[in-house]
């Protein structure tokens, strides 16, 4: 259905000028005071030429703009086309002699003697050159927008793929990532609190049940992120206890949009990641907040000079996916400041909804 009504505007838009085209004569024309019947006739007949002729010039329009531009000027030069439409035109000459000889020969007045037409023709030939040369320049005009339109649309066309493309591949390492960095805290916790690895098995197979069925939209509702959030910081407070201190507040108003799923989830990794073992007494605050207009993230935690020396070669994957896809989804309604000051780590997103 979308597809019909974009083909029927450009339809509709080429009815639309040549009614008015062909309307013209007749609009401008000088009317008929007279009550003659035949000055009558006579002016009925005259608009009735320009409107037969102006029939002439559809098949010129067309002609040119879709033969004569695209298969010879483009292709060969410029003095080919040009000698065309100067054949065109004696074509066209020829074409308004005939319908005048054949159609609207008493619209010369025949008290006149032989050959006093010329005027009249004079008259019609030079009109010839100038609806010619109108016709001429509309065609090429509009041919030339057309395809510069189509050229921009279809550049824009290829980069929306590649985007998606390079989002989509964006999207697809976060579930590896996010899985090693589980798998890696399920193998420490069954060393340290082999009771607790059952119950945090059950809370990851929610998690990817998630991932698997509740991503494949390309957004989903802020609502739905912020649950999945928390059931990944559950996920983490089973693993860690009392070890760390985890503050986790979550405010989503009924109407707060929706986001690109897993977005978030990589700030909070890297807070769990780089926010504990050697640091005294570790806590990590995370803040949430959506509303129709905008969504406010912020992730603290605290860090250490031994802790940062710690990070492997993986640390920045995450921060570097998470960075490319707000800019390919949000790329001038989004601001991310990242800052480390009196060992506390700060992620500041704020997205602003379109």
């Amino acid at each position: 259905m979308a597809k019909t009504k974009l083909l029927s505007k450009p339809i509709l838009l080429h009815l639309l000028f040549w009614a008015c085209l062909l309307a013209l004569p007749i609009l401008l024309g000088p009317s008929s005071q007279s009550q003659n019947p035949e000055e009558i006739q006579r002016h009925f007949q005259w608009n009735l030429f320009f409107f037969v002729f102006g029939l002439a010039n559809i098949p010129i329009f067309y002609i040119n703009t879709e033969i004569l531009i695209p298969k010879v000027l483009k292709r060969y030069n410029i003095l080919a086309y040009l000698a065309l439409l100067v054949i065109g035109y004696f074509i066209m000459v020829g074409l308004n002699d005939l319908i005048f000889d054949l159609l609207f020969k008493d619209l010369l007045p025949p008290q006149r003697p032989r050959g006093g037409g010329g005027g009249m023709k004079r008259f019609t030939y030079l009109r010839i050159i100038f609806q010619y040369l109108f016709i001429i320049a509309i065609g090429i005009s509009y041919r030339f927008l057309s395809d510069n339109l189509k050229e921009q649309e279809a550049k824009k066309e290829e980069e929306n793929e590649r985007l998606k493309s390079e989002l989509s591949f964006l999207r697809s390492q976060i579930s590896p990532h996010f899985m090693f960095n589980v798998l890696n805290s399920i193998v420490s916790l069954s060393r340290r609190k082999p009771e607790s690895v059952e119950p945090v098995v059950i809370k990851l197979s929610e998690l990817m049940r998630y991932m698997i069925y509740e991503t494949s939209d390309s957004k989903v509702a802020i609502s739905k992120e912020a649950n999945y959030l928390e059931s990944y910081i559950e996920l983490q407070r089973i693993r860690f206890g009392n070890d760390i201190d985890i503050d986790f507040t979550s405010e989503i108003s009924g109407a707060a949009g929706n986001i690109e799923p897993m977005l978030l989830i990589p700030f909070v990794e890297n807070a769990f990641k780089h926010g504990v073992g050697m640091i005294e007494k570790p806590s990590i605050s995370i803040q949430l907040v959506g509303t129709p207009q905008y969504l406010h993230f912020v992730v603290k935690n605290k860090t250490s000079n031994q802790a940062q020396e710690k990070k492997d070669e993986s640390s920045g994957i995450g921060l570097t996916n998470v960075r490319r896809r707000l800019e390919l989804l949000y790329p001038e309604n989004h601001e991310l400041q990242i800052s480390e000051h009196a060992n506390t780590y700060v992620v500041d997103l704020r997205i602003n909804h379109s």
